[in-house]
């Protein structure tokens, strides 16, 4: 009861969602994180990595659709260069103007920096920016603590390397999302504190727009996390009314429906949430972590399970910004630009 006072406080009787593509550039990666059935060296059978003309073909393909967002995360990839890097954004950007290009974690921004670039980092996200990157991810994060994270990730940048690429990019007047992976090895001691680094990064930059939990995806995970049960309705809906509760300075909480599933994140609505993602056509890393939610949703489901549950449906744009039917800002009511 507490978090749907707090959600309609903030944002009313709207519920929003984008309409965005998904693309996973390759799941080659230089890690081995424990929970992830994503990643893959070269010579494993389901390594992938997408030519630049096959990732502009599926986004040109998606344009039609009328989508506002590619959304872009791939592994640590080791022998990619910058140049690769750099034409893909300018091509995308190049397609539609318009279209935001939301891409790269903190731990592929830190990694192109470090290994591909070779540049301080505040430099490589100026680079990528005059390219055509409009935001960075949240992905990356997991839990902060670092017991958790040398069980789980072991190698992968720590919590104070995370929170400094996100504060970086917010004092260069960027925007970001947040996330946290949940359910499995971490207390819930270590959630709060999880989410304490968070809301004292947002009180400094105010820089993140919204806050984005998933549950674990046990099904194909290994080590430590072979016998982890998935976390249950119960407790994922629990948890999503306390991040609204305790993150009172980010103005928009999440439902990522491919964790959830859609019947879920529906509920979801009632326990502090106010943003059910987009439509995420094509993701590959939890459907590689054996997800059976479906692969993707459309406009008119989404906008359905929203009045379903007593919502006014809205699209939004990258920075939770409401959009008209012409897919532009609807300025009808400025309190929704808080985010802007």
């Amino acid at each position: 009861m507490i978090a749907n006072i707090l959600r309609e406080r903030k944002n009313g009787n709207y519920a929003t969602y984008i309409h965005n593509r998904y693309i996973n550039y390759s799941n080659i990666c230089i890690l081995s994180c424990q929970f992830c059935a994503f990643a893959a060296k070269k010579r494993d059978g389901h390594a992938f990595e997408y030519a630049i003309d096959e990732i502009i073909s599926a986004v040109r393909g998606a344009l039609p659709l009328r989508i506002t967002e590619v959304h872009m995360v791939g592994g640590l990839h080791p022998t990619l260069k910058k140049e690769w890097y750099l034409d893909l954004l300018r091509r995308l950007r190049a397609l539609d103007p318009q279209l935001h290009i939301k891409a790269f974690t903190a731990i592929e921004v830190r990694h192109l920096a470090q290994r591909i670039f070779r540049m301080p980092i505040r430099n490589t996200l100026e680079t990528l920016r005059e390219a055509g990157l409009g935001s960075i991810t949240g992905g990356g994060a997991e839990i902060f603590d670092p017991g958790v994270r040398d069980q789980v990730c072991r190698g992968k940048e720590t919590a104070d390397e995370w929170l400094d690429v996100h504060r970086m990019w917010h004092e260069m007047g960027g925007r970001s999302t947040c996330t946290m992976l949940y359910g499995h090895i971490e207390t819930p001691a270590q959630r709060v504190d999880h989410l304490r680094q968070l809301r004292e990064l947002q009180d400094e930059t105010l820089g993140f727009t919204g806050f984005v939990p998933f549950a674990f995806e046990p099904s194909q995970s290994h080590g430590v996390l072979a016998n982890i049960k998935r976390a249950s309705a119960f407790e994922q809906l629990r948890n999503l009314a306390v991040n609204r509760i305790y993150l009172d300075n980010i103005e928009h909480l999440t439902a990522y429906w491919v964790s959830l599933g859609l019947p879920l994140a529906q509920v979801s609505l009632n326990y502090g949430v106010d943003d059910l993602h987009g439509t995420i056509l094509e993701e590959k890393i939890f459907y590689m972590a054996g997800a059976t939610t479906p692969q993707q949703q459309t406009v008119a489901a989404l906008e359905h399970a929203i009045r379903e549950a007593g919502r006014v449906p809205v699209q939004r744009d990258s920075y939770y910004r409401h959009l008209n039917g012409a897919g532009r800002i609807d300025r009808s009511d400025e309190r929704e630009l808080i985010c802007a």
